[in-house]
């Protein structure tokens, strides 16, 4: 069976696609976790029995030192275009819809990010899955592929209608307990935020960020009690991206 295959059959439970002995050490950890993960631990809500959701992916890039030597692991994050109708100017993983000629959430998540910020999918080894998590206002069913960048290139938006900027963010500064906080929507909704240069990572992607640094081993004390109303938050976005699509550091 490929790759691809076993990670279709593997998507509802998650868990490792590779030896995590033979990975770097400052993933092994993460993807050795990644088959006692409770779905509970991830998404707000089971889907409900009656809906049909749409299956979907997203990949989860970790690399090396993409700030410089010595900045150490980081995660690929974009950003969503301003004038996108939905989600506009929000930041996530690079992922997507299946379609029906994808073999597998592997597929689809390497797929869409050769599509939305022109990464090599050669370059990339999927070394584990999360469970499938369901996300109540898209009806998405999303399994996260976690991926080691062997070989980073060049990454940029490819279309700037959809990406308006993309940014390798060290795992540090996620960590980072300044960097970290709570957003309440005015739903009532109170969930995980991160600041990053030119970036507020809320909702789905800051509740995925969160758990990942508590299973790799990565996670500091931080202040969850600080709790920010989400218009204040957006407003201290410190810059923008820069001109070629990079989140400015």
């Amino acid at each position: 069976m490929t790759q691809e295959g076993r990670g279709r059959s593997q998507a509802r439970r998650g868990g490792p696609l590779v030896d995590p002995a033979q990975a770097p050490a400052w993933l092994s950890r993460l993807i050795a976790s990644s088959g006692r993960v409770d779905p509970a631990m991830l998404a707000a809500a089971p889907p409900p029995s009656e809906d049909s959701p749409r299956p979907a992916a997203v990949l989860v890039l970790f690399g090396e030192d993409g700030g410089g030597p010595g900045t150490g692991p980081d995660v690929l994050l974009l950003r969503r275009s301003d004038g996108l109708t939905h989600h506009p100017g929000q930041v996530g993983f690079p992922g997507g819809v299946a379609e029906p000629e994808d073999n597998g959430p592997i597929e689809v998540a390497l797929r869409e990010a050769a599509e939305e910020v022109g990464v090599l999918r050669n370059g990339i080894k999927p070394v584990a899955l999360l469970p499938e998590l369901y996300i109540p206002r898209s009806k998405f069913l999303v399994t996260p592929v976690l991926g080691h960048w062997l070989n980073p290139s060049p990454v940029a938006p490819v279309d700037f209608n959809e990406t308006a900027a993309v940014a390798r963010v060290p795992l540090a500064h996620l960590a980072d307990s300044t960097n970290r906080f709570q957003v309440r929507h005015p739903s009532g909704y109170v969930g995980p935020a991160f600041a990053v240069p030119g970036m507020l990572v809320w909702g789905f992607t800051a509740g995925l960020l969160s758990s990942l640094l508590s299973l790799g081993g990565w996670a500091e004390p931080w202040d969850a009690t600080d709790v920010r109303d989400l218009a204040d938050a957006w407003g201290d976005v410190d810059s923008g991206p820069t001109p070629d699509g990079e989140a400015g550091w």
